[in-house]
């Protein structure tokens, strides 16, 4: 693997950050000083600062995201962030966003490859919402939503949408635009007031609790990784 990923399996910092200390020469691959293109196999040796490095086990956490905590490992107003929700002992970080206002399913991992192929537009991975919002939509809106809803950066894909009460629907996309349910409904009139993940690449919350997490399975992280799942 590459090297900057290697570093980060070991949980010393980001692909990004890894490449910085790589820049800085702090980094040797078998005694000599590794560069950006370094590629590390089974037998090599790495070391940061003359400590030797290992990779750690790939690990995948699904939690249960309350309100009012933001998706991402460190924040600068000093709010709660899932990273410091789940505390885990490695160096796990979010597939993905959700807003600090929206709760539910997200998965946690130090599998990059995994990460992106999850995030690439391209693999189609489902996500599924419900919504609560203001007024009731007709079918006709229902139908819009489904079809696709013309935004500023461009034409949504095709949605499953159902209704689950007068001002409630259960909407699935596979796109990963920002703010793209909130934007849809906010474009044919309906804004949102509350958003849940319920579901994410077939992963379920079950009985979570806001705020819990827990390990997947192997045969859940298995199927994740199996090529065309989720």
């Amino acid at each position: 693997m590459r090297l900057n990923a290697y570093l980060a399996r070991a949980g010393v910092a980001s692909r990004r950050g890894a490449d910085e200390l790589i820049r800085a020469g702090r980094v040797r691959v078998n005694g000599e000083v590794a560069w950006l293109a370094t590629y590390v196999g089974a037998s090599d040796r790495v070391e940061l600062d003359g400590r030797p490095l290992e990779v750690e086990p790939l690990t995948y956490v699904l939690l249960h995201k309350p309100a009012g905590v933001v998706t991402t490992a460190r924040d600068p107003h000093g709010r709660p962030t899932v990273v410091g929700l789940v505390g885990h002992e490695r160096r796990v970080v979010p597939v993905g966003r959700l807003d600090a206002d929206t709760t539910g399913a997200l998965l946690l991992t130090n599998d990059g490859p995994l990460a992106h192929r999850l995030m690439h537009p391209r693999y189609e991975v489902d996500k599924v919402y419900e919504v609560d919002v203001e007024g009731e939509p007709s079918d006709g809106v229902l139908e819009q939503l489904a079809a696709g809803v013309e935004l500023e950066d461009g034409t949504t894909a095709p949605a499953t949408v159902e209704r689950i009460g007068p001002s409630s629907l259960q909407l699935t996309v596979h796109e990963g635009r920002k703010h793209q349910v909130k934007r849809m409904l906010q474009a044919v009139g309906h804004p949102v007031r509350r958003l849940h993940r319920s579901r994410y690449a077939g992963l379920t919350l079950g009985r979570l609790a806001p705020g819990e997490w827990r390990e997947l399975t192997p045969d859940e992280a298995a199927k994740l990784r199996s090529p065309g799942s989720p």
